[in-house]
């Protein structure tokens, strides 16, 4: 066997890597210098090819022990080797996950799909910012799940040291059954409440196979549909979802929250007020605004909502007060209290038919317009901007032929249903950045609330 120095130089690795890069060598040349030097009776190309060989197909999860398999490979050669490939994999990860936007289960899984065929259980955690972009994807722990082992620290220390807004955790089960365990929802319980603790919020735990997923936020929204962490209005957390707050506000905690925590029953395919993505959203404090209420203040006949926001405390207040005033300084915050709170004439048969034929309009036939002018392709596709423009003019070319509370109700409805779509994760000053943007505007109407005690203030 020629040893490396009896090869003409043209043709040794290191020299033609100078001379003409990295691109003119073969896979085990580049191996090749990277360790160095071979073994008695085998040159260092001699022995790249032998490994390259035995894993090409799975070279980039070769193990130390499956290295020290060949003869001739010692500890420090395979550390060599796979430390580079771990570094090379690392710094992939981190530029592959830049402006990558988390909102729904699908993205998840595809970030995680190497997880599917572990023979061994993993937890990983996803990283997110303010606007659902992976910052980090990490491995947290390899072996069986036990939540005396899975520390918060271990989760949540990155979670600070990457300043993320919210934390998504994948967990395998090489079984095959992704049904969750004992140790399992144990787990959950416990980062669902360090999160909280944290006011870092915890939007899900997947377990994932080969075969089956199963999503905790999912399940505990009790839903069939197609997850989207994002566009639901509201963020909701595992922890609020495994209702595992206790309140601490009130000794008779049972009977504020059956007296004044009122959340409004879904229909299906009608949206309810909290259904927005609002900055500043009080929904998830309604109990403890309306405990220090019954605590401190004396019952009284009118309720003020200085900065009403969503309007969701005064939906609450207004089984309850005589009288209630809203105010907000946006226009468009104004229209959905008209539509919302409003005890006003309408007819419900007359707005599902023009929302129908709002959803029937063909956009071949549809002109730019003001909308899509200057939305279209950046917070909508060009195709939904049309036909949001065009349904923002025809509500107020036909308003003369509906009621106040019927004008209101479409043009609230509308607001809503682009909300779902906007390629945004709530803050309207800014856009994700990209080349094609799904269509996917479809308009449904809003649920009023049932108004008892007389007509709101505005």
């Amino acid at each position: 066997m020629p040893k490396i120095k009896d090869i003409p130089k043209i043709d040794r690795p290191r020299e033609k890597f100078l001379k003409r890069g990295p691109s003119a060598l073969s896979k085990s040349d580049l191996l090749a210098i990277l360790l160095g030097s071979g073994i008695k009776g085998k040159n260092v190309q001699k022995l790249a090819q032998q490994i390259i060989s035995k894993f090409s197909k799975n070279f980039l999860n070769i193990k130390v022990g499956d290295l020290l398999e060949i003869s001739g490979i010692g500890q420090a050669k395979a550390l060599q080797i796979t430390a580079a490939i771990s570094l090379v994999k690392r710094f992939y990860d981190e530029k592959n996950t830049t402006n990558i936007v988390i909102r729904n289960l699908k993205d998840v899984l595809t970030l995680t799909y190497d997880l599917r065929d572990k023979k061994k259980e993993y937890l990983v955690c996803l990283y997110l910012d303010a606007r659902n972009i992976l910052i980090r994807k990490e491995i947290i722990s390899v072996g069986l799940l036990d939540k005396a082992l899975i520390h918060p620290r271990e989760i949540f220390y990155p979670a600070v040291e990457l300043n993320s807004a919210s934390i998504i955790l994948v967990h395998n089960h090489p079984s095959g059954d992704s049904s969750p365990s004992k140790k399992d929802i144990e787990v959950v319980k416990k980062i669902s409440q360090a999160g909280e603790i944290m006011g870092i919020a915890v939007l899900d735990f997947i377990i994932t196979t080969n075969s089956e997923n199963y999503s905790f936020y999912k399940k505990l929204k009790n839903t069939d549909k197609n997850l989207d962490y994002v566009a639901d209005g509201i963020q909701e957390t595992l922890f609020t979802l495994l209702e595992v707050e206790k309140t601490s506000y009130e000794v008779n905690a049972e009977r504020i929250q059956e007296t004044y925590f009122y959340i409004p029953q879904t229909k299906k395919n009608y949206f309810q007020l909290q259904n927005r993505r609002y900055i500043g959203n009080k929904y998830k404090l309604i109990q403890w605004i309306f405990s220090i209420i019954n605590r401190e203040c004396e019952k009284g006949n009118s309720f003020a909502d200085i900065f009403a926001g969503t309007g969701v405390v005064s939906a609450v207040a207004a089984r309850h007060y005589e009288k209630i005033i809203l105010n907000d300084f946006l226009y468009s915050n104004y229209a959905i209290y008209q539509a919302f709170f409003s005890n006003e004439d309408w007819d419900k048969d007359k707005i599902d038919n023009v929302i129908k034929n709002y959803n029937n309009i063909n956009t071949e036939n549809l002109e730019g317009n003001y909308f899509s002018q200057h939305f279209g392709g950046k917070y909508f596709s060009l195709n939904s901007s049309k036909i949001i423009g065009f349904i923002r003019e025809n509500i107020e070319e036909n308003k003369k032929n509906l009621t106040r509370k019927e004008y209101f109700i479409l043009i609230a409805s509308l607001l809503y249903s682009i909300d779902k779509i906007a390629n945004t994760v709530g803050h309207y000053d800014a856009y994700f950045k990209k080349s094609y943007i799904e269509d996917g505007f479809f308009m449904r109407s809003i649920d009023p609330v049932n108004v008892k005690n007389g007509s709101p203030s505005y």
